[in-house]
């Protein structure tokens, strides 16, 4: 048991590949997690943030401009939002699974329906 609640706090690290670029992703899972986000973060992110079965997107309290990348279980991109402005929403889409914040200007890298390259690290 102790082993898979440090397994759950040291968490894997996710990678998205671009162009000889490797983007951090942070998966958010838990309710709080999720409901925080990206709110209330002053400073422009570097980082991606991945939010696993999730089809509606709100940008409520988001203090800057992000990439927005909505795909299928099988990471296909089906919806691709560049520079998406705060307080808007985003309409449940079909098929869609899950969702993508991505730091701004990184989805013109990207084009619908292409498949992200994501790499798992393991922590040590």
């Amino acid at each position: 048991m102790i082993r898979a609640i440090i397994k759950l706090i040291v968490g894997d690290i996710m990678y998205l590949q671009l162009n000889k670029k490797k983007i951090k992703i942070k998966t958010l899972s838990t309710f709080m997690e999720r409901f925080k986000g990206l709110k209330f973060v002053l400073e422009p992110i570097d980082y991606g943030v991945f939010f696993p079965h999730k089809k509606f997107v709100t940008t409520n309290f988001l203090c800057q401009r992000i990439d927005i990348v909505l795909t299928d279980k099988k990471n296909k991109i089906l919806y691709l939002y560049e520079d998406f402005p705060s307080e808007r929403y985003i309409y449940p889409k079909r098929k869609v699974r899950n969702v993508y914040f991505l730091p701004l200007h990184t989805a013109k890298y990207l084009e619908i329906g292409t498949t992200l390259n994501i790499k798992e690290e393991k922590s040590k």
